[in-house]
């Protein structure tokens, strides 16, 4: 049986990975876990992998090329998650290592949370929650509500597919933007950006994060909205202008923002915009739910599973140059 070193340390092995996965894990190899109680740096993962065939990767440990030029057991590192950016997978390449990632079975959860964000903005719930908790009387806000109103989507991929069809189930208006997709299901109205910010009520950003799209809401879009509508990030916070936006909501050129992500550690909402009253912000949980985390756990599992078995994983994004697969397969 391989060695598996999972670099996860306590809240994240039990919050991202669980113990059933961990359970199936240990029935097909040798699991070893990190026992330093932290995230692990290149040569704390060096030292503390060292002699492991496989490393199972949560998302805030990086695939650094130092670890790997340290590795010389290393054959494949598998990403329990989508986001390989801080993956250096060419250097894993140069090495022979097999690098992976999961499959996004958050996408459910993470449709589900921009509903609950809208429902909130819409009707101020989390105004009326602070000011009773902190003993007060909450005052009388009127709301508007989701049906007849326009639900932008900046980005229609896996997360946006899954949100659109509950956006048209509330009758709301559905718009799409995504110049590298064709919509077709019923019900969305595929737009250019423009059209779609100058016309939503919630403007949700649900777009790949790469350097194309680095801080792609920035002055001009914020300005391109209407001044009652509302904008979420359920991406990437360095999809957003961070100033750019504080601005926005400083001089009401929109209503309020709610968000997921964003530029602090660990990709959570910067505090100077969370704490804003007219902001709702929840640290990086839109896709913490049992069956999501446990979607993706399992897809490392079934990894595990088929390198054992020596073929080559689902995920894997440098298999034609992972030479030391052979390893596994004698």
């Amino acid at each position: 049986m391989p060695t598996v070193f999972l670099t996860h340390d306590p809240e994240m092995l039990e919050h991202y990975y669980g113990a059933r996965a961990v359970r199936a894990l240990q029935e097909i190899a040798e699991v070893r876990l990190n026992p330093t109680g932290r995230v692990l740096d290149a040569a704390g993962l060096a030292e503390h992998a060292a002699g492991c065939a496989i490393v199972v990767s949560d998302r805030q440990t990086p695939g650094f090329g130092g670890f790997f030029e340290q590795a010389p057991d290393l054959v494949a590192f598998l990403r329990c998650a989508v986001d390989i950016r801080n993956v250096e997978v060419e250097t894993a390449s140069r090495f022979g290592i097999l690098c992976t990632r999961a499959t996004p079975g958050f996408t459910v959860s993470v449709a589900e949370m921009a509903i609950g964000y809208m429902i909130d903005l819409a009707r101020n719930i989390s105004d009326s929650v602070v000011e009773y908790r902190s003993g007060r009387d909450a005052s009388v806000r009127r709301g508007r509500q989701l049906k007849g109103s326009t639900l932008g989507l900046v980005g229609y991929g896996a997360i946006a597919r899954e949100l659109a069809p509950l956006g048209v189930a509330l009758g709301m208006r559905v718009l799409a933007s995504d110049p590298f997709t064709r919509v077709q299901e019923a019900g969305v109205e595929q737009v250019e950006m423009a059209a779609l910010l100058a016309q939503s009520d919630f403007v949700v950003c649900l777009v790949v994060a790469s350097e194309a799209t680095e801080n792609l809401f920035d002055e001009a879009a914020f300005g391109q909205m209407k001044p009652d509508a509302f904008f979420l990030n359920l991406s990437r916070g360095n999809l957003v202008d961070e100033d750019a936006l504080e601005r926005a909501l400083d001089e009401r050129r929109i209503a309020g923002a709610a968000m997921d992500v964003g530029r602090a550690p660990d990709q959570r909402p910067s505090l100077a915009l969370a704490r804003r009253a007219d902001v709702i912000a929840t640290p990086h949980t839109a896709g913490l739910t049992t069956a999501a985390i446990e979607h993706q756990a399992f897809d490392t599992v079934a990894q595990v599973k088929a390198l054992v078995a020596g073929e080559i994983p689902p995920g894997a994004v440098n298999a034609d140059l992972a030479t030391r697969l052979e390893r596994l397969r004698r």
